[in-house]
């Protein structure tokens, strides 16, 4: 049999991609390693510490103690916790709803909605009159302010309508032959067969809703009821770590750490979502790059 000969230029190619991935890989990998080990270190070895950090510096726990001990983390967990798991099933079952009627060749005026929906991706309202109709609504210092004026986003609707397009007519004919109506042709032929896109869309909507603080601040005033998102940003931007810190001399010490602590606990837990999704990933998001 013929053996292919890899040339000198290829290698040095292949050598150099190499190189700038693990580049890459460095420069993506280093600013996390740099917050894991500031919050595993000495308060005040860490505030005099100057350039790259490649190791804890007096490895202390401090931190995270006080993060912990820290109602309103605790109370922004829970509310994040909420938003994530009640948001995602919310988005999960509108969405599949949507995209089942979109992909149904047999349905009025499809293309017509199916344009309309993609217009929202382009232009919508504006940011004064989703204020005014939340208000109007009654969800203000409400956690549903961010669940549902949300539950629906376009793009994962067109991802889930283009794999709900892939599977066969024959198994959604062979289903109504045995008698199955439009909600056991959806939740017993064809969600189960579209559970990498699932799983992908289920990661979209988690990351965005744990991510989430900009629509919180707006919509959110009672402080019980803030996401942990918002938490952090008033920590990091408004320096707030003074009901954690002593209140001594090592006020200032204390509260960078705890800075550093803090993202750690809000980062780490989307963090090992990933794993668990990674098989249905690449099959799932490439779906709407292969059929139209």
């Amino acid at each position: 049999m013929p053996t292919t000969t890899t040339s000198l230029s290829e290698r040095i190619f292949d050598r150099f991609v190499y190189l700038i991935l693990c580049a890459l890989m460095v420069v993506t990998i280093y600013p996390l390693l740099y917050v894991t080990f500031a919050s595993l270190s000495d308060a005040g070895q860490i505030v005099s510490h100057q350039g790259l950090l490649w190791k804890p510096l007096g490895f202390s726990l401090e931190a995270y103690k006080r993060v912990f001990s820290n109602s309103a983390i605790l109370k922004g967990y829970g509310n994040t916790l909420f938003i994530v798991i009640v948001g995602v099933l919310v988005n999960l079952f509108l969405t599949a709803l949507g995209a089942f009627v979109l992909s149904r060749r047999n349905v009025l005026w499809n293309k017509l909605f199916t344009f309309l929906i993609l217009f929202t991706m382009f232009f919508n309202g504006g940011l004064i009159p989703l204020y005014l109709l939340v208000k109007g609504v009654g969800l203000m210092d409400s956690l549903w302010a961010v669940i549902i004026p949300f539950a629906i986003n376009t793009f994962n609707l067109i991802i889930m309508r283009t794999s709900f397009m892939s599977i066969p007519e024959a198994l959604e004919e062979s289903a109504k032959i045995d008698g199955a109506n439009h909600f056991v042709l959806l939740f017993r032929i064809i969600l189960p067969l579209s559970l990498p896109v699932l799983a992908v869309i289920s990661l979209y909507y988690a990351v965005d809703k744990w991510n989430g603080w900009f629509y919180a601040s707006l919509f959110i005033k009672d402080r019980d009821l803030f996401p942990l998102q918002v938490i952090l940003r008033e920590i990091l931007i408004s320096n707030s770590t003074d009901s954690m810190s002593s209140g001594g001399g090592d006020q200032f010490q204390i509260g960078e750490t705890i800075k550093y602590a803090t993202i750690m606990v809000a980062t780490v837990p989307i963090l090992f979502v990933y794993p668990f999704l990674q098989r249905f990933f690449v099959k799932g998001a490439m779906v709407g790059a292969v059929k139209g």
